[in-house]
């Protein structure tokens, strides 16, 4: 059993303990640094999902609109030259 949670681990399960311990002062005191928190980070991938959801349907708002005003100008246009077309 030891045998293999070592072959798994890549270690001792000391060791690897000893390691894991040192990397995560290491990333938490950078965390520190920076200001982050793991609920921070958790709300920022939030938010910035949500932000693109939100873009993206306002960017099909705008679309809508340019369809609408577009609309307004080319199908008058297209009905008269069909009208003038259909004379000949």
């Amino acid at each position: 059993m030891s045998d293999q949670a070592n072959r798994f681990l890549g270690d001792s399960i000391g060791r690897t303990l000893i390691k894991l311990i040192v990397v995560s002062l290491i990333v938490g005191f950078v965390m520190t640094v920076f200001g982050l928190t793991p609920w921070g980070i958790i709300y920022g991938i939030r938010d910035f999902v949500l932000e693109i959801w939100y873009r993206g349907f306002s960017a099909l708002g705008r679309v809508g609109d340019y369809l609408i005003l577009g609309a307004t100008i080319v199908i008058p246009l297209f009905i008269i030259l069909r009208l003038f077309s259909y004379r000949r």
